[in-house]
């Protein structure tokens, strides 16, 4: 599967061989460190300090999708806590990724749905502002619209738009195969400084 495929590879290598292109360039804490995960986003775009959105959200949220929340100016106040993250959980969300703060953290990490965060914090969100659900959102200077692809690891966050996903896969095992080629060779003895012509460069 495209989705799994891209999870195994990495951020790193998604973005890479992108073209270095779709980067969620912001620092994001995985609760569940160890984890990689891909999947369509479904997103929520809060009112200021307030998670109304994402009560709504979760009534559209389907198997296997990412659900990102975010809000206009992004601030350490909590959108998700523990209640919330059992709908999502229930909901069948393959993980969160959160522009903001948790809270509840070792109720979540019992829970076992991977949740990606900026901050945890305890300082609770209202309940006044609708917001907006299924719309395009931009985190870390990347636009991510519903259904595009989600990848996250310890390494942080990528957005593959859903028109580029089959040219992005073909990019990815292209890139891997390279690297494992790479990799045998450095395992043999070669150097990058070398191969790369790095040495020739350096010397007077």
């Amino acid at each position: 599967m495209s989705t799994g495929e891209l999870a195994a590879a990495g951020v790193a290598t998604v973005y890479e061989a992108r073209g270095r292109l779709g980067l969620i360039d912001e620092s994001f804490e995985p609760l569940l460190p160890g984890r990689a995960v891909a999947g369509p986003a479904r997103t929520a775009l809060c009112g200021q300090d307030d998670n109304r959105a994402v009560h709504e959200v979760m009534t559209h949220v389907r198997p296997g999708e990412v659900v990102v929340l975010t809000m206009p100016e992004p601030r350490p106040v909590a959108l998700l806590g523990d209640l919330l993250a059992t709908q999502a959980r229930a909901r069948g969300a393959a993980a969160v990724l959160v522009d903001a703060a948790v809270r509840d953290v070792a109720d979540l990490r019992e829970l076992g749905l991977p949740v990606w965060t900026r901050w945890r914090r305890v300082r609770g969100a209202g309940k006044d502002f609708r917001g907006a659900v299924n719309v395009p959102v931009t985190i870390g200077g990347a636009t991510i619209e519903p259904g595009d692809l989600v990848v996250l690891d310890d390494d942080g966050a990528a957005v593959v738009p859903a028109a580029d996903l089959d040219a992005t896969v073909r990019a990815v095992r292209e890139r891997l195969a390279k690297e494992a080629g790479l990799r045998k060779r450095w395992r043999s003895g070669e150097l990058s400084y070398d191969v790369y012509g790095m040495r020739a460069q350096d010397a007077p």
